[in-house]
């Protein structure tokens, strides 16, 4: 039983990176199809996939087609119920499934400011009021999660689940703009990048090279950290 997972740009698509962790993280099997985001032709990629219109697109072994990280997320943890999608306990599942929605809809300032890139470090970024009060925001989000699972480190409801899948791009911003955060919360952004799988999506994204490179930021440029 295969799936086919459609991505953008392993080194921008924030949202392909969250269907692809779905897969690789939880052991199921799929192909992977690259979908033209930055080349133009993205739509003419997803036509056959109709009404899909962004990344990531799944299809099911069925035939399915399914748009949308959470949607995505739902149906693979209805589908491997054994997988480990969400964790066992219904409070801490309950958690995950909020913040998980949030990281879905909210944090504007912080994508519209940080696109995710995987190349480099920005140094001296000055974050804005509004990027510092997501920041705050993920403070508070991740430290309750830690309360209430009783991780005092690591993944953020003590064993890997989707909520970490769904802001493993959120860690990757923290480090690729060195914004401030807390030392609990960099460390677990420093967890979510020195990931196997993590890398290996990074490592995947690096063969591809832009030149120009996307989202210039002006500011001096350092070694992704390793």
């Amino acid at each position: 039983m295969t799936y086919d997972l459609y991505i953008g740009d392993r080194t921008f698509s924030s949202w392909s990176l969250r269907g692809w962790l779905m897969m690789e993280k939880f052991g199921l099997s799929y192909r992977t199809h690259l979908v033209g985001l930055y080349s133009g032709t993205m739509a003419a990629d997803l036509a056959p996939l109709s009404p899909a219109r962004l990344v990531p697109v799944l299809k099911t072994p069925d035939g399915d087609i399914i748009g949308e990280t959470l949607a995505m997320a739902e149906t693979l943890a209805e589908r491997h119920p054994e997988a480990g999608f969400w964790p066992a306990e219904a409070h801490l599942r309950a958690r995950a499934r909020w913040i998980s929605a949030e990281m879905a809809s909210g944090f504007a300032a912080l994508r519209d400011a940080c696109p995710m890139q995987l190349q480099h470090v920005n140094k001296g970024f000055e974050a804005s009021d509004a990027v510092m009060a997501d920041l705050d925001r993920l403070e508070d989000i991740w430290s309750s999660a830690r309360a209430l699972s009783g991780a005092k480190d690591g993944w953020l409801m003590g064993n890997y689940c989707l909520a970490d899948v769904f802001y493993a791009p959120v860690a990757a911003r923290i480090i690729g703009y060195d914004l401030p955060v807390s030392q609990t919360s960099r460390a677990y952004c420093m967890k979510v990048i020195d990931d196997p799988a993590f890398k290996t999506w990074r490592a995947d994204g690096l063969k591809t090279r832009y030149d120009p490179f996307p989202y210039p930021m002006g500011v001096p440029l350092a070694d992704w950290p390793v």
